[in-house]
């Protein structure tokens, strides 16, 4: 992948492989991003309260801070990627008030230090900003329809709420921060038993079970691999986006029955598919415009759903074997 040349780098006073924190470092995408800037030379550190992130995640050469993101952040760092939050439904829902504050305390937090500091920020905001959207292909551009009282709201209002902080602090204080709005990602290291749709169903097909699809199946997603993510995500830590949005994900759509479907042809299931009632406040459809990224940063998904499921799965039979 290429990049845009950045117009500054941040290049420590006193040499040396720059510093970066990565907050929800111990998550499965603040996990996969630690080892990928582990391997372009970074100097990095995750920091996790563990609530809903593992620390097998974390890599080895990755120093690591049990704490939480709503607490003042200590230590000095060029760069702080804030992904302290939970995202699987079940995590979120579970703690609804925990997931506000974390998002919009933590936020604060991150943003205080690299204030501090004179840090780069780069905040990992959500495709659910968006909401139930009216436009076909969402851009940046889009305002997003969202109830803030749904049973997703505390996720959602609780980005929605990152995002204007973001913008408050860039504005007033100077802190150079850019929103990247992620959409769905999956991969190996994905956590088979936080309930989102790919785990979930390529669990059931390696165990025989019914892969149960809520509602008519018609619900549309778009799916990024996360080595793709992670290529996006540490790009942006140098590339001249300003505040942003911006966002990041593969637009190549689908539907949630033609996923389903696509899993047990490539589990060799004979699993069944189930309908289910639908889920209240799920969005009908989701697809990324990624003109922007792909402008920006020279960068385009390279990893189609087909082979990334493939690669899933392979590691989903690992884990199930041990």
């Amino acid at each position: 992948m290429t990049t845009t040349a950045p117009a500054t780098r941040r290049v420590p006073a006193g040499g040396g492989p720059r510093a970066v924190l990565v907050t929800g470092g111990a998550g499965f995408l603040g996990g996969a991003l630690c080892a990928r800037l582990l391997e372009e030379g970074w100097r990095v550190t995750a920091l996790d309260d563990l609530s809903s992130g593992h620390a097998e995640n974390v890599p080895a050469g990755c120093d690591f801070i049990h704490a939480d993101v709503r607490e003042p952040i200590t230590g000095r760092y060029d760069v702080i990627l804030n992904l302290a939050s939970p995202a699987a439904p079940a995590d979120y829902m579970r703690d609804a008030v925990r997931t506000v504050m974390t998002n919009v305390t933590g936020m604060a937090q991150v943003l205080d230090a690299a204030r501090r500091d004179g840090a780069r920020v780069v905040q990992a905001s959500t495709s659910e900003i968006y909401g139930d959207p009216d436009d076909a292909l969402q851009s940046e551009a889009y305002v997003g329809r969202t109830s803030p009282v749904g049973p997703r709201a505390a996720y959602v209002e609780g980005k929605r709420a990152a995002e204007a902080l973001c913008a408050a602090y860039a504005r007033q204080h100077g802190v150079d921060v850019t929103i990247a709005r992620i959409f769905n990602v999956y991969g190996p290291g994905t956590n088979p038993a936080d309930g989102r749709v790919i785990p979930q169903f390529i669990g059931a097909a390696l165990r025989g079970e019914p892969l149960v699809v809520n509602g008519d199946g018609s619900r549309t997603r778009s799916f990024c691999f996360v080595d793709d993510f992670t290529a996006a995500f540490a790009a942006l830590i140098d590339a001249p986006v300003g505040l942003g949005p911006i966002n990041i994900g593969n637009s190549e759509e689908v539907s949630i029955g033609e996923l389903a479907q696509l899993i047990v042809e490539l589990t060799g299931s004979r699993s069944e598919i189930r309908l289910a009632p639908p889920i209240p406040d799920e969005p009908r459809q989701r697809r990324p415009d990624i003109a922007l990224a792909q402008r920006v940063l020279g960068w385009r998904p390279e990893v189609d759903l087909a082979k990334g499921l493939r690669l899933t799965i392979d590691a989903f039979r690992g884990v199930s074997s041990e």
